[in-house]
């Protein structure tokens, strides 16, 4: 590790920042125990590092005057969704300020002939597609999470729609950052393609706050489906409904989600979501978008395909209710997972192969939990060779917690060893700094090079995505 490039920001600065965002913001700047202990971590581990004020803009301006008072005072500043990142994103290492974007929620315009949009950072997913009820139009990527759009570009994120429209990567056009000096710049636009300098925007998603505070979004927006059809199959085993999923990608089949639960993650949902009519074995959940003829014929394609892998007969969700019921099932799998010990936590991972490598890495995966005893269901986007491990560990055991931890860095090391990368839609946060090493080696100097350029006070969430800036310091507040 490199020497840090600073040190904790003085108390009399962060208390001089604290005055000044009282006074301006008045109610908008909250430094009470509890709101600080709500956004000092994500959904994953209760590991909490609190910042020492949350302040609530509603505005460019306000933002880029936050940045710009945190800048000269040398406090980091760390940027705050909706709180359901897994990966340790949005705690305050260092103290410092966190920007909450909730009250920046508005649907800025809509280009119902051009299929874009432009939304502030705090609008979630769920708001942008009922915004676009009435249009004909939807924004497809969903990870599950009611997140914000802010927060899914800062990560990268993607979900079950990604194995045919694509991650967040791929879904924004442009967008408004203010940058660590308190600039507000825009990037990218609203045409399709550009080659007009750098790829700023590319630069921006996935960044984690890094390098920036994403304000503004531009999306990409798509038609409704004629027709949507949902359908669940099971297997006897999970090779054969890994070896589904790998032919029908390599045939081409063009399917909008296909989700993967193993035999203990189906037993959590049937549980946790009372899904009766299904057993507790690997199942596949399948989803197709297009005309009636084109997602008859899909259909038609992946049910032979399962046929021949030992797949039992589909069973239907055609009307909206049970599709939602089916898919609602599957995003709270998460939380079904908890369910299965009721006081244990859960350490949380994901990771991607190429898809010849997915039932290799899977079933290596799921052959060590079980040799180590760790209670840990298997659910994954396994369209695109992405798939999560949810690690239980009793938080009182320091050994379970190492135990826990170990796995998931296992897992990293084996997606990477395989061609892979250790996180497919998760991001690095503070959980993942040395599995980036490990996946890019000599580039995440590079990486340094550009967090360093555009921050280098390193005060934009310090401590996360590329390792070596500087250790986390505990925060007295804490």
């Amino acid at each position: 590790m490199k020497t840090p490039i600073r040190a904790q920001p003085a108390a009399d600065a962060v208390a001089a920042v604290i005055g000044t965002l009282a006074r301006d913001f008045g109610d908008r700047a909250q430094t009470g125990n509890a709101i600080r202990e709500q956004h000092g971590h994500g959904e994953g581990l209760a590991d909490a590092a609190l910042p020492d004020v949350v302040v609530f803009p509603q505005s460019n301006e306000e933002v880029a005057g936050i940045v710009r008072l945190c800048h000269a005072a040398r406090v980091p500043v760390i940027a705050f969704g909706v709180g359901t990142s897994l990966e340790g994103h949005v705690a305050a290492l260092y103290g410092g300020v966190c920007i909450d974007t909730s009250q920046m929620n508005r649907v800025l315009e809509v280009n119902t002939a051009d299929l874009d949009c432009r939304v502030q950072a705090g609008v979630t997913r769920e708001q942008v597609n009922a915004e676009l009820k009435d249009t004909g139009l939807f924004f497809p990527i969903d990870p599950g999470a009611n997140a914000s759009i802010g927060g899914m570009a800062s990560t990268r994120a993607s979900g079950t729609n990604a194995v045919r429209y694509g991650t967040m990567r791929e879904n924004v056009l442009g967008l408004t950052v203010v940058t660590a000096d308190g600039r507000i710049i825009r990037t990218g636009g609203r045409a399709r393609k550009s080659s007009a300098g750098y790829d700023l925007t590319r630069l921006f998603v996935g960044a984690e706050g890094t390098l920036g505070v994403i304000t503004e979004v531009q999306l990409r927006l798509y038609g409704l489906p004629e027709a949507v059809s949902a359908a669940v199959c099971q297997f006897p085993d999970l090779r054969n409904a890994v070896d589904t999923v790998i032919n029908a990608m390599q045939m081409g089949i063009p399917v909008a989600r296909i989700e993967l639960l193993d035999a203990l993650q189906m037993r959590a949902c049937i549980e946790y979501s009372k899904l009766d009519g299904y057993a507790s074995l690997p199942t596949l959940l399948f989803e197709f978008h297009g005309s009636e003829a084109g997602v008859r014929e899909q259909a038609q394609m992946m049910e032979a395909i399962s046929k021949e892998h030992g797949g039992s007969a589909f069973q239907w969700a055609t009307q909206p209710e049970d599709r939602s019921r089916l898919w609602k099932s599957r995003h709270n799998a998460y939380y079904a997972a908890l369910a299965l010990a009721p006081g244990k936590q859960a350490f949380a991972t994901d990771a991607c192969v190429p898809i010849s490598r997915l039932a290799d890495c899977l079933l290596e995966t799921r052959a060590e939990l079980d040799r180590e005893g760790v209670l840990a269901p298997i659910v994954g986007h396994v369209g695109d060779g992405n798939f999560h491990v949810v690690v239980l560990f009793d938080p009182a055991s320091a050994a379970e917690r190492a135990k826990a931890e170990d796995i998931a860095r296992r897992v990293s090391l084996r997606a990477i060893a395989m061609g892979g990368t250790c996180t497919g839609e998760h991001g690095i946060g503070l959980h993942k700094l040395e599995a980036l090493v490990a996946e890019h080696g000599e580039a995440v100097d590079l990486m340094r090079t550009i967090k360093r350029a555009l921050d280098p006070l390193d005060i934009m969430n310090p401590g996360k995505t590329v390792p070596g800036a500087r250790q986390p310091i505990a925060d007295s507040a804490c």
